[in-house]
């Protein structure tokens, strides 16, 4: 049969059959879905109408997030598949598609949020960055400079609790199985609010089952 885009196949909204007309077109054509998992970087190039390029990302562990209040973008690790608005199945065969709700690694962001404003985020790790700033020199003016910076900061308190486990809530904005990258940025603010709803929901449920 093959996978095909066209509605001639479908039926009328009253229920009734359509008459087919004419055969399957090329530009019509589907493919199977990418399906993208967590795991070592593994893409297809797969080539589109045009001659463009599709690259079909099979697996993917990491990927570009941007921390939009603080306008600051990192390459992290994935770690996990939290929530997928459309399929619950999506959530427990950790497929990646956009808009789906994942865990990144907290690291790199907590890292430049010391070096920015010389405060550190993740509260295990304080006496370790104590010692380290004891032991390390800083010129007045980096001191200065960060001290600017610390004027004007402000943190979200769901979004610092965050932090302590390491791990952030993310939304994957680009499309794995076409651009090959899962790019996207972190939750803050009433996003975070509603998916934080939606994940304490499903934990009532599951409670619930137990």
């Amino acid at each position: 049969m093959g996978i095909n885009r066209d509605s001639r196949h479908k039926r009328r909204s009253t229920g009734g059959r359509m008459p087919v007309h004419q055969k399957k077109r090329k530009y019509e054509m589907g493919r199977q879905p990418a399906m993208t998992k967590i795991g070592p970087k593994r893409t297809r190039l797969i080539r589109g109408r045009g001659n463009n390029m599709k690259f079909r990302a099979l697996r993917l562990d990491s990927g570009n997030f941007s921390w939009g209040s603080e306008t600051v973008t990192r390459k992290t690790r994935i770690l996990d598949v939290i929530y997928n608005a459309t399929n619950n199945e999506l959530v427990r065969t950790k497929t990646m598609v956009k808009n789906c709700i994942i865990s990144i690694d907290a690291n790199p962001f907590r890292l430049w949020y010391l070096k920015n404003y010389d405060v550190e985020l993740n509260k295990k790790k304080q006496e370790e960055s104590d010692k380290a700033r004891a032991e390390t020199k800083t010129s007045r003016h980096v001191k200065a400079k960060v001290a600017v910076n610390a004027k004007d900061r402000q943190l979200e308190a769901k979004l610092a609790d965050q932090f302590n486990s390491g791990r952030l809530l993310a939304c994957i904005s680009s499309r794995p199985g076409q651009s090959g990258r899962a790019d996207g940025y972190i939750l803050e603010g009433k996003e975070l609010e509603f998916y934080n709803k939606q994940l304490d929901k499903k934990k009532g449920k599951k409670a619930k089952k137990d």
